[in-house]
């Protein structure tokens, strides 16, 4: 069955509700650029709510290795997303496991170094915008794709399409954070629980 991972969480309240709806994973945000951000205290908070229920990944954009160590030791993360331009010999022997994101150009299918990370996760790229974008990708001309690791399907999906992205592209996981919002990092329970039922039973 598919792996659901809901991100951009900012509250305890909208964490638990994740969890509540059956999402495997949820991403908190510690990125500058995002508008989904969380700060340390909030999501160390926000992690003791909800593990064991959920694994909380913490997603970083071009932050050094040492500063993401420092968080996740701090909060208790389980898992990292790197969602910027990093480069592979920074990570080689970080403790946690890694999602690399792989951002899509239009119709070009990526191609990626030889990262030290247990998942990637595909997202549609936009200039000067790292995830979030809302923008769906050609999922037909990623059905095919011979994946080195286990892929996660992001961009643009919400409780209408992922089914049919999850038929298409048959992916490892989903990722999810403005299709299941009422405003940027405020999550709607409705949309939640109807996102998970949507991808568990694709």
């Amino acid at each position: 069955m598919v792996k659901v991972k809901i991100c951009g969480i900012t509250s305890v309240e909208d964490a638990c509700a994740a969890a509540d709806a059956g999402a495997d994973w949820i991403g908190l945000n510690f990125a500058s650029v995002s508008k989904r951000g969380v700060a340390v205290d909030v999501a160390a908070r926000i992690v003791q709510a909800v593990v064991p229920r959920v694994e909380v990944v913490g997603v970083f954009v071009n932050q050094p290795s040492a500063e993401v160590r420092k968080i996740a030791a701090t909060t208790g993360l389980q898992m990292v997303q790197l969602h910027g331009d990093e480069q592979a010999w920074e990570w080689r022997d970080f403790p946690l496991p890694v999602i690399r994101t792989v951002r899509i150009a239009g119709e070009r299918l990526p191609s990626w170094e030889d990262f030290p990370a247990r998942y990637i996760l595909v997202d549609r790229y936009q200039e000067g915008a790292y995830g979030g974008t809302g923008q769906t990708l050609a999922w037909e001309k990623l059905r095919d794709q011979s994946w080195p690791l286990p892929l996660i399907l992001a961009g643009g999906l919400n409780p209408d399409n992922v089914r049919q992205a999850i038929r298409c592209v048959r992916p490892f996981a989903v990722d999810v954070a403005s299709g299941v919002e009422r405003a940027p990092g405020k999550k709607d329970r409705e949309l939640m629980r109807r996102f998970v039922e949507h991808a568990k039973t694709a």
